[in-house]
C-alpha cells in the first residue's frame, strides 16, 4: 500500500486551494460554552449587556482560542468531509500546530465565519509521516479584514508509522 494512501492533502498539489468552508454562525450559546469550557469568565466575550456599555466592541466577541478551534470544523467542510465518519485504517492525522498565526478582526457574536485553505507544502519526516503546511484564512462575513490568517501544520501518520 502506497505510505501516503488515505491521506486527504495527498491528492492535492502545493499552491493549490483545498477550498473554502460554508458560512458557520458563531452564536452568543457557543461563545458561553467556550468560556465555560475552558474556565474563562470574561465579560467581554460572555456577558452582552457589559459588552455594550463597556467594551470596545459594542458587543460580545467570540474567544480568539474560539476561532482557532472551529479551524477543523472548517476544513472537514471545505474538503467535504464528515469528521465523523469512521476512517479507513490506513493511518490518522494529528494536529502539529502552527508556523503562524495572528488574530486579526474581532468576530462579533452572531456574525458568520467561513474558512479558506490552500496547500503550501507537503514533506515526509524521517520516521515516515507526512507533514502539511496549509494556509488558512478565516473570513468575517462583511468584515474588510479577516478573523484570522494562519499556516496550519497538520501530520498525517500512516498505520504501521510509529509516533515517537
Amino acid at each position: 500500500m502506497n505510505e501516503a494512501a488515505g491521506d486527504p492533502f495527498a491528492r492535492y498539489k502545493l499552491g493549490e486551494v483545498i477550498g473554502a468552508s460554508e458560512w458557520t454562525r458563531i452564536t452568543q450559546p457557543m461563545i458561553d460554552q467556550f468560556g465555560a469550557l475552558t474556565l474563562d469568565p470574561d465579560p467581554m466575550h460572555i456577558n452582552p449587556a457589559w459588552a455594550r456599555a463597556n467594551g470596545p466592541f459594542g458587543g460580545t466577541i467570540a474567544f480568539g482560542f474560539l476561532t482557532v478551534s472551529m479551524l477543523t470544523h472548517f476544513l472537514h467542510n471545505a474538503m467535504g468531509e464528515d469528521s465523523s465518519r469512521p476512517r479507513p485504517h490506513a493511518g490518522f492525522y494529528l494536529n502539529y500546530g502552527f508556523n503562524r498565526l495572528r488574530l486579526v478582526t474581532p468576530v462579533p457574536a452572531d456574525s458568520r465565519l467561513r474558512g479558506h485553505f490552500t496547500l503550501l507544502e507537503r514533506r515526509q519526516d524521517a520516521k515516515g509521516r507526512y507533514v502539511s503546511s496549509i494556509a488558512v484564512e478565516l473570513q468575517v462575513e462583511g468584515a474588510d479584514r479577516p478573523a484570522l490568517v494562519a499556516e496550519w501544520l497538520a501530520m498525517w501518520v500512516p498505520a504501521d508509522t510509529k509516533l515517537n
